[in-house]
């Protein structure tokens, strides 16, 4: 089984999204409003095998939107209340992937208590961090800081249930786990086979479906010239596979195939799937 669903949506600026990529390009492919902002989804997985129930991401939580208004958040839901709609607990979960640290995909897997304190969202559950990203959580560069908050993962890492990967591992043999570089060190890709077909979970590698082609690169990426690199092997082997890649932040399209043409370009192919999530009518205009 495999669910994707939304934990919510904000607003990021567009000229961040979209780095060095003009507005009168960009804009052609992703609305904005009349403050230049972006909606994107907190998009996160959840897959159900023989034992094993597996969340990929989990969105912002239900703290970082009272304190970050700047965001606009919008509809946010933790992922225990979308666990809960879905008829699972929290402490179903036995397996959490987090592409990478950002708080808008870790902050879910803390809750904030009466006394201050955090305790786990999935007090079951390993949670998979790439090793490389684990240290650059705890000694951020002074560009990437104000994405992380250690509240985050405090309690995960005091419990034990931390598990940190330094090269591509299986989790099981239908999920296995990639590791690219460039928006932040150390993501992780999570590559799902299930119903003879492969989605990979791109993560902000290609957060948008606006953002396949490789030369559009987000000024949130620390890295741009390893996003680059990061984008083209995870977009060669998608088109060469047939591979069916999943946008975590875009508002309108959930997934796609993509082909590469013969001068190189890359495009969505046949099978995109659209958000069902009403979109803001100031934005539903062409």
């Amino acid at each position: 089984m495999i669910d994707i669903f939304e934990t919510g949506y904000f607003f990021a600026d567009g000229g961040a999204m979209f780095g060095a990529v003009p507005k009168t390009a960009w804009n052609r492919r992703y609305k904005s409003d009349e403050q230049n902002g972006c909606i994107l989804a907190m998009r996160s997985v959840l897959l159900e095998f023989p034992g094993r129930l597996i969340l990929i991401d989990a969105g912002a939580g239900n703290y970082h939107p009272a304190k970050m208004s700047y965001y606009r958040f919008f509809e946010n839901k933790s992922v225990e209340q979308c666990l809960k709609e879905k008829g699972y607990q929290p402490e179903d979960i036995t397996d959490v992937i987090l592409t990478h640290l950002h708080f808008d995909h870790c902050g879910g897997c803390a809750v904030p208590e009466d006394n201050g304190k955090f305790r786990m969202a999935f007090p079951k559950a390993c949670h998979w961090v790439g090793k490389e990203q684990w240290e650059n959580f705890l000694k951020p560069h002074a560009l990437e800081k104000d994405s992380f908050f250690i509240d985050d993962m405090k309690a995960v890492e005091d419990s034990g249930l931390l598990r940190l990967i330094d090269s591509d591992e299986d989790v099981i043999p239908e999920l296995r786990l990639k590791l690219a570089d460039g928006h932040t060190p150390g993501q992780i890709i999570p590559y799902i086979t299930i119903n003879g077909e492969t989605l990979v979970f791109a993560g902000d590698v290609i957060p948008l479906a606006a953002s396949v082609s490789p030369e559009w690169i987000s000024a949130y990426d620390i890295a741009p010239l390893r996003s680059y690199d990061s984008k083209i092997r995870l977009l060669d082997e998608a088109a060469e596979k047939c591979q069916r890649i999943i946008f975590c932040h875009d508002a309108y399209t959930v997934s796609s195939k993509v082909k590469k043409t013969k001068s190189g370009l890359y495009l969505l192919d046949r099978g995109s799937v659209t958000a069902s999530q009403p979109i803001p009518q100031t934005l539903q205009e062409d």
